[in-house]
């Protein structure tokens, strides 16, 4: 079997290296922090230090022939992408085999409510859906001049263990009155992380592929489910014109667009059958990790809910 790069080993990365390990395949992680690679070492996971910011470390990389998993984010401002963008240039001059890039169903931008399938014409309407339209287009750009394959798996909201709004519960901050709530669209970590999998061994050149688990119900309901299974009181809930004064602008800026996307594609072409394609059993196994991390004294991820963990 081909050897694995994963460039960003994060929260979806270490699920892969630990699925590919477990099948005894050669996996590599490539991080820039270095407190990160020595975790990911005491995981037995083997780590190089990359940082395709500086260019340090990158033509050390064993990417020549191997399968690489591409999940660094782009920077935290402007339009386009810089570091694709450098590690599209080091892919000419060290080609792999097959690149997987997870990107965001957030280039589908607000679609006022409307369905979006892999057909739909990206309209991100904010920087951040921008900067990941600017990535994806680099390595499609990649794939047509030197045809390396390239496979884009749209991701929306990421929830598992530690991503969980339990720290928005317990302060009661308020969420979007059910009525008002806009279709959410989310998938569980380790569902991701298959997908990933797949998607490098066998996934289409040239491929995009939604990669939710099809249960479009609300941020207010992922909450709601959330509360009801840690035996928490839930929140109150607000009108949305109250929210644009007391939730902050990050959040509302994911609550502003609303869409349901469309995620039909990738189990079929993939093989893969979902563990959580309902949310419930997705936040009762989270926190039943949760809860077996803290007893072993392992967690390594507090409660939180990140902005990627929206539901969009």
């Amino acid at each position: 079997m081909k050897p694995v790069l994963i460039m960003g080993c994060g929260y979806v990365g270490e699920r892969v290296a630990h699925r590919l390990n477990h099948s005894g395949r050669r996996v590599t992680a490539v991080v820039r922090n270095p407190d990160r690679a020595e975790y990911l070492r005491s995981q037995g996971i083997e780590a190089l230090l990359a940082d395709l910011d500086t260019g340090e470390g990158l033509e050390a990389l064993p990417l020549a022939g191997a399968l690489v998993l591409h999940s660094v984010p782009p920077p935290n401002e402007g339009t386009e992408d810089p570091r694709t963008g450098t590690f599209a240039e080091l892919c000419r001059r060290l080609p792999p085999d097959n690149i997987v890039y997870i990107s965001t169903t957030g280039v589908y931008g607000d679609q006022a409510g409307g369905q979006v399938d892999e057909l739909t014409e990206p309209t991100p309407q904010t920087d951040r859906g921008q900067r990941r339209l600017d990535a994806e287009r680099r390595l499609t750009a990649l794939m047509q001049e030197t045809g390396i394959s390239v496979v884009i798996l749209r991701a929306p909201g990421i929830y598992g263990p530690g991503r969980l709004p339990i720290d928005r519960i317990l302060k009661g901050e308020p969420v979007i009155c059910p009525e008002e709530a806009s279709p959410g669209n989310r998938i569980h970590a380790d569902d991701l992380a298959t997908l990933c999998v797949a998607a490098l061994d066998h996934g289409a050149a040239g491929k995009v592929y939604n990669v939710g688990d099809g249960d479009h119900r609300s941020m207010t309901d992922f909450v709601h489910a959330t509360a009801d299974a840690a035996g928490l009181e839930r929140p109150p809930c607000v009108t949305f014109a109250e929210a644009e004064q007391l939730i902050p602008p990050g959040m509302m800026s994911y609550l502003r667009e609303s869409r349901v996307v469309l995620c039909g594609r990738a189990p079929v072409e993939l093989g893969v059958d979902l563990l959580y394609p309902r949310m419930e059993a997705g936040i009762k196994a989270s926190l039943e990790a949760e809860q077996t991390a803290e007893a072993a004294g392992t967690a390594v991820h507090p409660y939180r809910m990140s902005r990627k963990s929206l539901g969009h």
